[in-house]
């Protein structure tokens, strides 16, 4: 991309859940994202135990095939084997910008990036009250949020994505078991996603769940989940493409999306 382009192609997928067996299958997902993007944003769940070994050999993949910047958080399968503080270093030595309450400048492009947490939406989400463990786990949700809100408050770009693993509105999870949604996402990440505007928010996790929705601010929220996606658009390659137009004044929404 030269310095005079104004129009940037954000590609976003989730979910890929790589293993060391199955990372020669994405080989032609990886190609078809460098021909048709500027960026490539993937929306946690890289690996599909959180092994070493898989982030190798996913790293291996990226590094070969990608041709454009990557931005990347964890998920929750990335957790799995205790082992993500080392999966990030594989990722961020092969090169993929990997964020965790982090923000980085892509192509014009402001990004913030967490995982998220669980917790539920709107009146029925989870309340810090009664056992420990309870409470615990509410605190781990609002940690999550105020490392977005702390990182969305940093952007400075004309354009701005949150990128994140778990869902920050029930709209994208539905279509999956309404038992599971508290365990899919949480509205208070949705909170400051309406206090600091964003041109686009992009996740994963809910794999039956919708392929879009708005939060309360009308910003787009784009599950991006693969097997997701694929279902949804079986006549298109099972990423998301969203074009943004740098610089351009008020702008709300993304340009357009294929």
């Amino acid at each position: 991309m030269t310095a005079a382009k104004d129009r940037v192609r954000v590609a976003a997928v989730a979910d890929l859940h790589c293993t060391t067996t199955s990372v020669a299958a994405l080989q032609p997902l990886f190609a078809q994202v460098t021909a048709s993007a500027d960026v490539f944003l993937v929306a946690g769940d890289l690996t599909d135990y959180g092994l070493p070994e898989e982030a190798h050999a996913l790293a291996k993949e990226l590094t070969a095939t990608v041709k454009i910047p990557v931005v990347a958080v964890l998920g929750n399968h990335d957790y799995e084997s205790g082992k993500q503080d080392e999966v990030r270093r594989i990722f961020l030595d092969a090169g993929v910008r990997v964020l965790d309450g982090e923000t980085c400048e892509v192509q014009g492009i402001g990004i913030a990036g967490i995982k998220g947490f669980v917790g539920g939406f709107g009146r029925r989400m989870l309340s810090p009250w009664g056992e420990e463990a309870i409470k615990r786990l509410v605190h781990e949700a609002i940690q999550e949020a105020l490392k977005l809100e702390s990182a969305l408050a940093r952007l400075r770009t004309s354009q701005r994505i949150a990128l994140l693993h778990y869902a920050p509105i029930q709209g994208t999870v539905e279509g999956e078991p309404a038992e599971i949604f508290p365990f899919l996402g949480c509205s208070r990440l949705e909170e400051p996603l309406n206090r600091y505007p964003v041109h686009a928010v992009f996740h994963g996790h809910a794999h039956h769940g919708r392929p879009e929705g708005r939060t309360a601010a009308n910003v787009p929220v784009y599950n991006v989940g693969l097997a997701l996606l694929g279902r949804a658009f079986p006549d298109r390659p099972p990423f998301r493409v969203e074009e943004f137009v740098l610089g351009e004044p008020g702008a709300d929404t993304p340009g357009g999306s294929s």
